[in-house]
């Protein structure tokens, strides 16, 4: 029972035998208690410490047990003053960081947060993941690496699981990537909605409409990322991608051909890309496609215009109205 109150095993039968008989010295009490003289006096010197022996008046140089009542009263109030006191130090802590958390927060809303490196990504898009209460909207341009989806898919389950409205804007590249268009219908399979177009905004996550993540350099989305609360962006932000969303197609239905062209929405958009000027390689960058898939494309398109230049492609594709 008295290890309950901290007291180890040979200090609670020593306390209990001199008790029990306050006439006994070291020896007796060692031989009482089965324990060896300096278990009994290491006991004692616990007992002393917690103050529950005190020196004997009757006998001189000799202890004396401190009456239960008293004894081990006194030590549970210190117990008590204790756990007061560390309680008080922890709601003190608690109130420091409160008031770190709320001034990072109003300086994150002020002028937005630069997040350096893949590390500082993820851990900010963890956190965002857990914050989530209502929705999770994001596009997630060109191709996807068979590691980011593994390593996204235990959070998505668990922002999923709690409710969370998800979706997801992919670009149509992922149709044609086994382990990308897995990954996208589990999400459909655990409740988010999954559409793709041929070309969709930069990488942007945005979360309960609050608080977005958008990179610093579309064009290396590791370099880092900027986090941003200020509700004037993040009205912009939904804006934009809302309109992208609104023009996409849902990932399981097909996408049709332009009936007065006959160009696929991808082919409509390669068209569109490089009458503005982009390179082959820019293009494809931008549909996720290789720039050897744009030759083949655009070698499609001139047969069907009958014309023997891509300047010539385009002055045709124009005169239709098919950009």
């Amino acid at each position: 029972m008295l290890d309950v109150l901290g007291l180890s095993v040979h200090a609670a039968a020593v306390y209990r035998a001199m008790l029990d008989h306050p006439a006994d010295g070291v020896e007796q009490l060692a031989e009482r208690c089965l324990l060896t003289l300096g278990q009994v006096h290491d006991g004692l010197d616990e007992l002393g410490e917690l103050m529950l022996v005190r020196a004997s008046a009757d006998r001189p140089g000799q202890l004396r047990a401190v009456d239960p009542a008293v004894g081990l009263a006194d030590m549970v109030a210190r117990q008590e003053a204790d756990l007061a006191a560390r309680q008080a130090a922890l709601t003190a802590s608690r109130a420091a960081v409160t008031r770190m958390v709320a001034d990072r927060a109003e300086q994150r809303a002020a002028h937005g947060e630069r997040l350096l490196g893949m590390d500082a990504i993820l851990a900010r898009l963890e956190r965002m993941g857990r914050e989530a209460r209502t929705e999770v909207f994001s596009s997630q341009p060109g191709n996807q690496r068979p590691e980011d989806l593994d390593a996204a898919r235990a959070g998505d389950a668990e922002v999923l699981a709690r409710g969370v409205t998800m979706r997801t804007l992919y670009q149509d590249v992922i149709r044609r990537q086994p382990h990308a268009s897995v990954y996208a219908h589990w999400l459909m399979v655990q409740g988010s909605e999954v559409r793709t177009a041929p070309t969709i905004p930069q990488r942007i996550v945005i979360v309960d409409r609050a608080q977005a993540l958008v990179p610093i350099d579309p064009a290396d989305n590791r370099k880092g990322a900027l986090h941003v609360t200020e509700p004037g962006l993040l009205a912009a932000l939904l804006d934009f991608l809302e309109q992208a969303w609104n023009t996409a197609v849902p990932l399981g239905a097909t996408r049709p051909e332009d009936p007065a062209s006959g160009l696929t929405p991808t082919e409509t958009e390669l068209l569109r890309l490089l009458g503005s000027g982009l390179t082959d390689d820019t293009a494809g960058q931008r549909l996720g496609i290789s720039a050897r898939t744009v030759g083949r494309h655009m070698a499609s398109i001139m047969e069907r215009l009958s014309a023997a230049s891509r300047f010539e492609a385009g002055i045709k594709a124009a005169q239709r109205g098919w950009i």
